[in-house]
């Protein structure tokens, strides 16, 4: 009797750990935040990530890593796929990417810059951001800086969206510049067209971090971190707007920031997300963020069914 309760509780034990698959299992202790998920020609789901070295101070990030699964349990880690070392404009905050497919190459799109930001005396500060573009013949890279420098260097500019439209024009959409702002990017995604153009946000623009844009049955969704933490989304039928504020998609946690990404996989919607917990194994005692993802539901008339953090995640859904 003993022995068949021993193996039950072995059996349980192993059923919960394949239940649970929030944060994702990369496969090694990297600390990663702002997915950028897409799926690619080759039906896999490819994530583009910043990367937290470990106890690093105050968000200096080096490089940016890619992970590809075929069920969202099991991940293959490609490794850093470009770092600020690349850069000859900037060489710290490798913050939230995102990437594009156009043409058979693979386009890359970064924030990073340099200097210094003080949080006590903030009139001190130095620090600068701009959005670069690189360029690869394979989703997981390596990216070569295409253009040598930013798309451009005044307003300061991080956290961007390359949404490519079904008419294959692309747009950028950003955090920074003190308004909700896009700009269509050239045909060749490796500079902007025209001026950037102040979105109609229908009378609502709080503090936000980086969007994120995609399109579903006709409908255009411009999708942030509402105050950094709180997920919220808009609807046009235009990917400029004008936009109609819808509401909540996931609330805040723990007064954490969070930054994400919305995509269907298998005729199911993801949303990809992160979130911040407190590491044991760490050298330091704070907390950290990692990835995680939950399944994505819409209503008939196209809103989104509001979303609230598990363990679980998608469990086995994908495979």
């Amino acid at each position: 009797m003993i022995y068949k309760r021993f193996l039950l509780g072995i059996l349980l034990i192993s059923t919960l750990a394949t239940l649970a698959q929030n944060p994702l299992n990369f496969g090694s202790n990297i600390k990663t935040a702002d997915p950028s998920a897409h799926v690619w020609k080759d039906g896999k789901m490819y994530l583009y990530t910043s990367h937290d070295i470990e106890c690093q101070p105050d968000f200096f990030m080096k490089d940016w890593h890619v992970f590809s699964s075929s069920d969202l349990v099991n991940w293959t880690d490609h490794g850093a796929c470009m770092t600020v070392d690349d850069l000859t404009w900037a060489d710290n905050f490798a913050w939230a990417p995102d990437c594009a497919y156009k043409n058979g190459k693979y386009y890359f799109c970064f924030p990073a810059g340099n200097g210094f930001k003080d949080r006590v005396n903030p009139k001190n500060s130095t620090k600068w951001m701009g959005i670069g573009i690189a360029v690869s013949d394979s989703p997981t890279g390596p990216f070569k800086d295409a253009i040598g420098k930013p798309l451009w260097t005044k307003p300061y500019a991080n956290d961007p969206c390359l949404f490519i439209d079904d008419d294959g024009k692309g747009y950028i959409y950003f955090n920074g510049g003190g308004d909700y702002l896009v700009a269509e990017m050239a045909a060749d995604l490796l500079s902007v067209k025209g001026d950037l153009y102040t979105m109609d946000m229908g009378g609502y623009k709080p503090k936000r971090e980086g969007p994120w844009v995609f399109k579903r049955k006709g409908i255009y969704y411009y999708t942030m971190p509402e105050d950094n933490q709180i997920l919220t989304y808009y609807t046009a039928q235009s990917p400029k707007g004008p936009w109609k504020y819808q509401g909540v998609i996931m609330d805040e946690e723990n007064d954490s920031n969070n930054h994400h990404s919305i995509v269907e996989f298998k005729g199911k919607w993801v949303l990809f997300y992160h979130k911040w917990i407190e590491d044991k194994t760490s050298d330091c005692n704070k907390k950290q963020r990692v990835t995680c993802a939950e399944n994505l539901y819409f209503n008939e008339d196209g809103t989104i069914q509001k979303i609230v953090r598990t363990d679980k995640g998608v469990g086995n859904t994908f495979k």
